[in-house]
């Protein structure tokens, strides 16, 4: 018998790792409910059809196709035709993002919602990807999308909820790119190459995988001449505050141009942004961010940590004709997404889960016998009524192994009620960090417990 193992790319979470991550998904989730997003979730699988032709060439690659279940092989066997052969092999698939899906189901039932539409949406997703340090092939996105309305001051929020949820994760430098999709179609007019939009998006986005020379080469194998290419470094290597880089750029578009459109949205989003609180982000305009999903059409963004270096931990944009691709037209809409598990590795490189408590017990009883079984069953229920988290340990065995699960689980504290507890009705409670011990009445424990021990994740 072969040994057990699991797919390559995905993992198991244990109670602990499980605590840690409800905790990030849960600080998102509150900063998501305050700007006032509702939760939604939609199938782990899709029809094939809703998800291809969304995400790019290099996207569409990683897609998770599922077989058809039945006898489809001997079917198949007898079809000549490609596109017959695939619907036969394979008609659905593990859903790549959870925006495409989202899209899909607002166009499902567009007659049952209020627009504006905003929801959040934390689940797993697919990605048929070569596994590496924070990239795996099955993992959470957590997301939030508004759809219905063309206002710009949702592009300056989310800007601001990047900065509150994940300050509120505790991390105190990072990044918030900023820059627009119609500032990428100045570069091609600027350069005159508008019919090269597409390779110019992908090569500028491989800027910090291969380097500026790669780019050069891949342009210039890609049918862009010397001149344009070094015109396009011009524009997207230019250096200053956010407001120099604008200015610089509105002097290269023109005047009546896309990347011009683009400039005006950016100016009048971080104009937005300034009036709203600030936490520990940098707002930074990144002349080179080509986020290269095809739906994009204005503000994109991208998170990155500069304490840890662990690549993008977040990223989104506007997308104003997604839905038009299922049958529902001018409904523009736009979302971000956090990636909880490079958040997850950030936090524990960074110590950020010191203050997070990893036990979801709270108190242990000590189990004495059956002399004290049933006080310490009425004690059980109290606690457990109150809101604290509580077990009795199963067995009377020695003090030493009682107390060591407890620290072992990480729990709190430990309350002793043996013969001479009982009488006095005071109990014994150990805070199991400290060492500190006290006695106290059943009312006072659960003051004491209630003010101390309770969990953050």
């Amino acid at each position: 018998m072969s040994k057990p193992s699991i797919p390559k790319g995905t993992r198991d979470f244990g109670p602990e790792e499980m605590i840690r991550r409800r905790y990030i998904f849960d600080t998102i989730r509150q900063v998501f409910e305050k700007y006032g997003y509702a939760p939604l979730e939609t199938p782990a699988m899709e029809k094939l059809s809703v998800l291809t032709g969304k995400y790019g060439e290099e996207g569409e690659r990683l897609i998770f196709k599922i077989l058809n279940s039945g006898d489809f092989l001997r079917k198949a066997t007898e079809l000549t035709d490609y596109q017959k052969l695939s619907r036969q092999i394979c008609e659905k698939a593990l859903r790549y993002d959870l925006t495409v899906p989202f899209a899909r189901y607002v166009v499902m039932n567009q007659h049952a919602l209020t627009f504006p539409f905003k929801r959040y949406q934390i689940q797993p997703v697919w990605r048929a990807d070569r596994p590496q340090k924070g990239r795996y092939r099955e993992f959470y996105q957590c997301d939030a999308d508004v759809v219905g309305s063309n206002s710009l001051l949702f592009d300056a929020e989310f800007i601001a909820i990047y900065d509150e949820a994940i300050s509120a994760l505790g991390f105190e430098q990072f990044d918030i790119r900023i820059s627009n999709r119609k500032i990428l179609t100045g570069y091609a007019e600027a350069i005159g190459r508008t019919d090269k939009f597409a390779e110019i998006c992908i090569s500028i986005d491989k800027l910090d995988k291969i380097g500026q020379e790669g780019v050069r080469q891949e342009l210039l194998s890609r049918g862009l001449d010397d001149a344009a290419v070094s015109q396009l470094f011009e524009l997207i290597t230019f250096e200053g505050s956010n407001v120099e880089k604008l200015d610089f750029l509105a002097e290269k578009f023109a005047a009546d141009s896309v990347g011009r459109r683009g400039i005006d949205e950016l100016r009048e989003v971080l104009d937005m942004y300034a009036h709203l609180s600030r936490f520990n982000g940098r707002v930074v305009l990144d002349l080179r961010l080509a986020r290269g999903l095809e739906y994009y059409t204005g503000s994109i963004y991208e998170v990155s940590l500069r304490e840890v270096a662990i690549g993008s931990v977040g990223g989104g944009g506007r997308y104003d004709n997604l839905t038009g691709v299922f049958g529902l037209q001018g409904m523009s809409g736009i979302g971000i997404s956090f990636g909880a598990d490079r958040l997850y590795l950030g936090m524990e490189e960074l110590g950020l889960f010191e203050a997070v408590n990893s036990g979801s017990v709270q108190v242990l009883l000590v189990n004495f016998g059956a002399e004290s079984l049933r006080p310490c069953l009425q004690a059980l229920d109290r606690l457990r009524r109150a809101g604290i988290a509580a077990e009795l340990y199963p067995e009377a065995v020695k003090m030493k192994k009682q107390l060591s699960y407890a620290n072992k689980k990480n729990i709190a504290f430990t309350l002793m009620i043996g013969s001479e507890e009982i009488k006095s009705g005071k109990y014994q409670l150990k805070n199991m960090r400290s060492g500190e011990q006290l006695q106290a009445s059943l009312e006072e424990v659960i003051a004491q417990v209630g003010g101390q021990g309770k969990v953050r994740a």
